[in-house]
């Protein structure tokens, strides 16, 4: 499997995920009763950096309190109430009067072939002629307003002694090292792989060595959710996770290092999806997710102990004991941590921020990553993890196709709104032998005509090459070459 570049968010996205950045933590851990302005006007004295500009930004608490409880009221995805809203004017081309988007109109009819410079100058001549009463609109209005009605141009016919872990020891060194604890349930969640030391016997009748997917809520050290896989892709963490979403609830932060899997764009776009802030441990630095590490230690003591005799071991035997294991030894068990208390009894009596899990049809739409792709303007096609798939004829005109798609499932392809993430319509694999069989249906929308009350016997010589005749002419020199076979033709 190829590892794609995660594709940015949108603008709009990005803004919201930065406000969730900030009152994430009113979220993690709601205030308690009239200390919600204390907190809001300490978060108030804090710069901030800004995600366009780079530069350190304030808001007042007014501001940060709205968006507190826009996104607490929300119940179906924090980022669509948090993002910035599309003005209501977008699409519009308002420095262009109608006057000179009609001449542009009647000058594609006439000349599809120009490039946009040569429409650009010619309208400007008819301008300074004042052939066209308008004002002059600039260059780059007239290519989006070209862009946006469809006149396109048409042809004629690393290791432990790394840098980066040198970099990471001499960090520890100089900084010092806390534990921490949320206070409440499912306010953050931590996720690892771990490579287990026993083999297991696989299919194809080799030994190979499993990785254990675990993901713990840190209030109360329960397990979320644990499985054994045989890689640690993106498609084996996004199946784990969204168990564990399943069995408990919508944590409002969660915290793991940096593998691919982990800042791969189906899962980031998830836990962006479904307002969950993620928290990402400092390269080389596994002591920042040391409640996971610790857990390894038990995994290993207890559950592959008991394992390590038993012969001629499945991936499936050892994920039914880890199962058994984990509800019925390691949840039961009181937790030095905890005070004594079992994580099942800690996390079932403790206050909880947990939000209530959407189905599993919305679950897998949210784990999907964002890529855009250039339209193929000849057959109108976009290619997709080497394969071809078919934009339907009403979207022709765009140039960029914004989808949504999980890698290892490319059954199910949205195209989408990119400013609001919304899906307009499904894609579909191209079908070259369906299409040699089927008709041609009509295009919903064809490319700008010349008006049919206006037509006229010839075509107008275009104003700019009309000035530069007049130009020359005006000069009084004889034209620079000899004529030929034009003797005899009419002037």
């Amino acid at each position: 499997m190829t590892k794609e570049k995660q594709s940015p968010l949108t603008p709009s996205e990005r803004m919201g995920q930065f406000r969730l950045k900030i009152i994430g933590g009113l979220l993690a851990s709601p205030p308690s009763k009239g200390d919600l302005n204390n907190q809001l006007q300490s978060l108030a004295q804090k710069p901030w950096l800004h995600p366009f500009s780079g530069e350190n930004v304030h808001y007042a608490a007014s501001t940060m309190e709205r968006w507190y409880y826009k996104a607490r009221k929300e119940k179906d995805s924090i980022l669509k109430t948090l993002r910035t809203q599309p003005r209501n004017d977008k699409g519009e081309c308002k420095s262009i009067n109608q006057a000179v988007c009609d001449a542009l109109v009647k000058q594609y009819a006439e000349h599809d072939s120009w490039s946009v410079q040569l429409h650009y100058d010619n309208l400007m001549v008819r301008l300074e002629d004042e052939t066209l009463q308008a004002s002059k609109p600039s260059y780059s209005s007239v290519l989006r307003y070209m862009r946006a009605k469809g006149m396109r141009r048409k042809g004629k016919r690393k290791g432990p002694n790394s840098p980066g872990a040198k970099k990471a020891a001499k960090r520890l060194e100089q900084r010092e090292v806390r534990s921490y604890e949320v206070d409440y349930v499912n306010g953050l969640w931590h996720l690892d792989f771990h490579h287990g030391s026993l083999d297991v016997l696989n299919g194809q009748g080799e030994w190979v060595k499993p990785l254990l997917l675990a993901i713990m809520d840190d209030r109360s050290r329960l397990i979320c959710h644990m499985q054994w896989y045989y890689s640690e892709d993106t498609e084996c963490l996004v199946h784990g996770y969204c168990q564990a979403l399943q069995k408990r609830a919508l944590p409002r932060s969660l915290m793991s290092d940096n593998g691919s899997a982990m800042i791969s764009g189906e899962f980031t776009r998830g836990l962006l999806e479904l307002g969950i802030e993620h928290k990402k441990t400092l390269p080389y630095s596994a002591y920042q997710n040391g409640k996971q590490e610790t857990f390894w230690a038990n995994v290993e003591g207890r559950l592959l102990a008991m394992m390590e005799d038993q012969e001629n071991r499945t991936l499936r035997q050892l994920n039914q004991a880890t199962q058994a294991w984990v509800e019925g030894d390691y949840h039961q068990k009181s937790n030095e941590a905890l005070k004594g208390q079992t994580p099942i009894d800690c996390y079932l009596n403790h206050q909880n921020v947990g939000r209530e899990c959407p189905d599993s049809h919305s679950l897998r739409q949210a784990f999907r990553r964002l890529a855009k792709r250039k339209q193929r303007y000849s057959d109108g096609t976009i290619s997709l993890e080497g394969k071809r798939f078919e934009v339907p004829d009403r979207y022709h005109g765009l140039i960029y196709i914004s989808v949504r798609y999980a890698i290892w499932d490319l059954s199910v392809i949205d195209m989408v709104d990119p400013d609001t993430s919304s899906i307009l319509t499904q894609l579909y694999p191209q079908n070259k032998s369906a299409n040699a069989n089927s008709q041609r249906r009509q295009r919903h929308s064809e490319p700008p005509s010349q008006p049919q009350s206006q037509e006229l016997p010839f075509k107008e010589t275009p104003a700019l090459l009309k000035k530069l005749l007049n130009d020359h002419a005006a000069t009084g020199l004889p034209q620079a070459y000899i004529p030929k076979d034009e003797i005899g033709e009419p002037q």
